[in-house]
This record gives C-alpha cells, sequence and structure tokens, in this order.
C-alpha cells in the first residue's frame, strides 16, 4: 500500500501513541473494577434488528455482504442484514437477554471495545473507535441510587485522566420524569419530539429550536418559550434547583397536586440527591442543567452529557442514562443506567491538543547486549531472568558493536543496557544510557531506578495554537 492511503475516519496511532491510548484504557479500566463491575466483551457482529433497536438509521450501520453472502446492492431488508456494532449498550442489550440465567443481578459490567459508525469523519470523530461503558441492569427493578452512583464513577475515571492532562470534566444531568411531567403540565403531548428539538439547542440556538417546537410538536409559542425557560435552569446548589423550577411551574400555572407536577417532582428529587452526593464525594463534578434532552426515546429518567473544559469544540465526551424498556423479553423487564466515555475522542485532544506522549516506545526497561550470535543463549537467560521478577527485558537483535545496539535501545527509548559477562570471573553489569552510569548488577537481584522502571506518559501543558 502506498504511503498514505490510510482510511479517512480509521486511525493508527504510533507506538508512543498507542502507548497513551492503552494507559486510558488501563487508568478507566482499573477504576471500574474498583467499583466491582464485571468486564466482558460481545461479539463485534449484530444482526440489523438488533442494531436498529436504540432507534440509529440504517446510514449508520456498516453492513457486512460476505458473511451472509449477499452482494453490496442487495435489496434484503437491514434487519435481516449483519453489521458492524456501532455502540456497546446493543450489544449488551442482547446479551443479557442471552445469558439472564447465568447472571447475577442487578449486573454490574464494564465493556471497552471498538465500535464501527458510518458518520463524517471530524475532529475527535471517527468512524472506528474505543468506547468505554459501565452499565447496571436490574431483574425487573433497578434501585435508583444506581442512577447516583454511575455518574459518581465516571467523574472518578475522569478525574484519573487528568494525569495525562485531560481537563477539569463537568457531568451535566437532568431527569426525563422532570421534563415529562413539565411539558405535559403545560399542554404539550408529543413528549418524545419535544425532548429531541431540546437536544438540538446547543448546536442551533433557541431561535430555531423554538421554531421546531411549534413546527413539529405542536406547541404554541407560550409553550415553546416556557419549554426554553426550563431548559434554561442550571446550578449545582439543590436548593436553588427546586426553587428555580417551583417558580417557573408557578408562571405557567402547573398544579402542585396534579400527576404532572408528581412525576416532575420525582426527576427532580433523583437529579437534587444525585447533586449533593457528588459534592460530598467529588465537590463541584456534576451539575444540574434542564436543557440536557439525549434526544434518543428510551430514556426514563436520569440523563447524563460530560464536558471537558476549555474544549467545547469536543461536545459531549461522556453521555448516557437510565433506560426501562430497552431490555426485556415478553413482559419480563430489564431496566438499567449506563454511561459511556468516548475515550478516541479523548485521545484525540490528548495527543494534538496537549501534546500527551509516552517516554519511550519501548515497553522493555532493560535491553540485553548479544557479545556473538553463539552466546545468544546467555542474554535469552538473562532476560527471562528479568521477566520472571516482573522487569520487562528485551534482548538485542544482533551482536553488532555495542554503539550500534546502545543506539538502537535509545531509539526505543529503552533506559538501560545489560552486560552479559564475558568470563566465569567476571561481573555482569548494567549501563544507564541516559546518565551514563555503569554498575556491577545481578539479575536475581537488580532493580532499575524508579524513575526509569515502566512506561510513563508526558504531557506538554502548552495547548497548540492549531
Amino acid at each position: 500500500m502506498t504511503k498514505g492511503a490510510s482510511i479517512s475516519g480509521f486511525p493508527e496511532w504510533l507506538p508512543s501513541e498507542r502507548a497513551v491510548e492503552q494507559a486510558l484504557i488501563d487508568t478507566v479500566r482499573r477504576t471500574f473494577e474498583l467499583h466491582g463491575f464485571i468486564g466482558i466483551e460481545t461479539c463485534a457482529v449484530e444482526t440489523g434488528a438488533s442494531l436498529l433497536k436504540k432507534g440509529e438509521t440504517s446510514k449508520e450501520i456498516y453492513l457486512l455482504s460476505r458473511l451472509q453472502d449477499v452482494s453490496s446492492d442487495t435489496h434484503v431488508p437491514v434487519e435481516e442484514r449483519l453489521g458492524l456494532h456501532f455502540d456497546l449498550t446493543v450489544p449488551l442489550s442482547r446479551y443479557v437477554l442471552e445469558h439472564s440465567g447465568q447472571l447475577a443481578f442487578p449486573f454490574k459490567r464494564w465493556q471497552i471495545q471498538k465500535v464501527w459508525r458510518g458518520e463524517r469523519p471530524q475532529g475527535g470523530r471517527f468512524r472506528e473507535f474505543y468506547q468505554a461503558d459501565i452499565d447496571v441492569i436490574g431483574d425487573g427493578v433497578l434501585p435508583e441510587h444506581y442512577e447516583v452512583e454511575l455518574p459518581l464513577v465516571m467523574c472518578e475515571a475522569l478525574q484519573k485522566l487528568q494525569k495525562f492532562g485531560l481537563p477539569t470534566a463537568l457531568i451535566h444531568v437532568n431527569n426525563r420524569k422532570l421534563s415529562e411531567g413539565f411539558y405535559r403540565g403545560i399542554g404539550l403531548t408529543d413528549i418524545e419530539s419535544t425532548l429531541r428539538e431540546i437536544d438540538k439547542l446547543d448546536k442551533i440556538g433557541a431561535d430555531e429550536v423554538k421554531q421546531l417546537l411549534c413546527d413539529n410538536c405542536g406547541a404554541t409559542s407560550e409553550q415553546a418559550d416556557a419549554c426554553l425557560e426550563l431548559a434554561t435552569i442550571s446550578t449545582n446548589d439543590p436548593q436553588e434547583l427546586t426553587d428555580a423550577f417551583n417558580q417557573l411551574c408557578q408562571k405557567h400555572h402547573i398544579d402542585r397536586l396534579s400527576e404532572n407536577y408528581h412525576l416532575a417532582e420525582q426527576g427532580l428529587q433523583t437529579i437534587c440527591t444525585i447533586i449533593r452526593e457528588s459534592e460530598r464525594i467529588q465537590p463541584h463534578s456534576v451539575i444540574a442543567d434542564c436543557k440536557i434532552a439525549r434526544g434518543l426515546d428510551y430514556y426514563t429518567g436520569s440523563v447524563y452529557e460530560t464536558f471537558i473544559e476549555g474544549a467545547s469544540e469536543l461536545g459531549s465526551i461522556c453521555s448516557g442514562g437510565r433506560y426501562d424498556s430497552l431490555v426485556n423479553k415478553g413482559n419480563k423487564k430489564y431496566p438499567g443506567v449506563g454511561l459511556s466515555i468516548g475515550l478516541s475522542r479523548l485521545l484525540s485532544y490528548l495527543l494534538k491538543t496537549i501534546h500527551a506522549t509516552a517516554n519511550r516506545q519501548s515497553p522493555a526497561a532493560v535491553m540485553v547486549a548479544v557479545w556473538n550470535e553463539n552466546d545468544r543463549h546467555i542474554s535469552n537467560a538473562i532476560a527471562s531472568t528479568l521477566r520472571s521478577r516482573g522487569i520487562c527485558a528485551d534482548v538485542a537483535p544482533q551482536a553488532n558493536k555495542i554503539g550500534k545496539q546502545i543506539k538502537y535501545a535509545d531509539k526505543l527509548g529503552i533506559p538501560y543496557l545489560w552486560f552479559p559477562a564475558t568470563t566465569e570471573s567476571e561481573q555482569q553489569s548494567v549501563k544507564n544510557i541516559i546518565t551514563g552510569e555503569q554498575i556491577e548488577a545481578d539479575p536475581l537481584s537488580w532493580v532499575p531506578d524508579t524513575l526509569y522502571k515502566s512506561q510513563e506518559i508526558i504531557i506538554n501543558n502548552t495547548k497548540s495554537e492549531e
């Protein structure tokens, strides 16, 4: 393949960049596991019927032909085709239904996998990318406290990513019950359409959203204005949130004894609980934001969007919510709540804006020199001993002059070069390529300096001017 022939939207990272990606994945995974989430992996291929379950359009799905022996221009409906999964929630719903008899509920799972989505590649958005998900699925019922727990787990994961240069992240939370109760209280009936239009507020602005509410949702000008007024409420103070909402209900004559107000109040109390708990555990990490709608129909409770400071161009980097009917089998329902981080979007930001990189390409802390090919087994034995003690070690590829072996190790960023003894009376030694220091060493006891022990991620805090 000629240089520059890689396909747009399918990223390939250099070794030092891939090391950053792996560090992100490991950090997020460890955080999830600290909270008791169980790792799973699902197959990349799903049926079209399953993929469309979430309300996505067929244009977003990469369909496969060879697996079904159909041509690319086939007239077989998408529902009967096979395609690559474009998120991890749809595969989870199928997984839970197929394995419900073997799972312990509530089922707390983490999943970090690549997904494929047919969208236009642009800054931070790819056609092939990593997602990192956590979900809790209940059997019939799911306690509301999980709507509080999951955003706090994500807050913790995102805070840990700050060591790689990620700015402060803030989770914006709303609740579908609050929005639905208010919309019904002012006389709207097409709740799903109203939520979809409100979800466009940040992208197209209030004037255009108002027009869409009137054109597509049957709203009067006054009702549209009321929806937009609700969307302006944003605070991390539970009392301030409660007062602002009640004042808006009073202004628009929503009876506090009505079923609509009672529904909205349930959502309001959940948001207040989330804020109070987040302020107690991780202050200033969550804010109530009543314009957060999440346009997908299946959300039924809390909904979340996450933004990082000073990077509005990235949009939300972590989103999700509560869903009660996405996973069901006959009359049996498995309600859930989950959030997903777009890891590849974060990686792109860290590489291009923060200039995060690995301190070396190779994870090896030491390379064992080879004096001559006849004695390579000696070098291999030394490396094996070091590895048995958990020290990453490589062996020189050729018995070149030592200068060339040092140059090769240095190019990979390997900080130490190990010299095997040439006679029985001679001691082995190890040289720090960075400092030039060389000392006698025994592979059964030597340990690298902590500074050079493992691959580390370094950052340049000066943002790119591009």
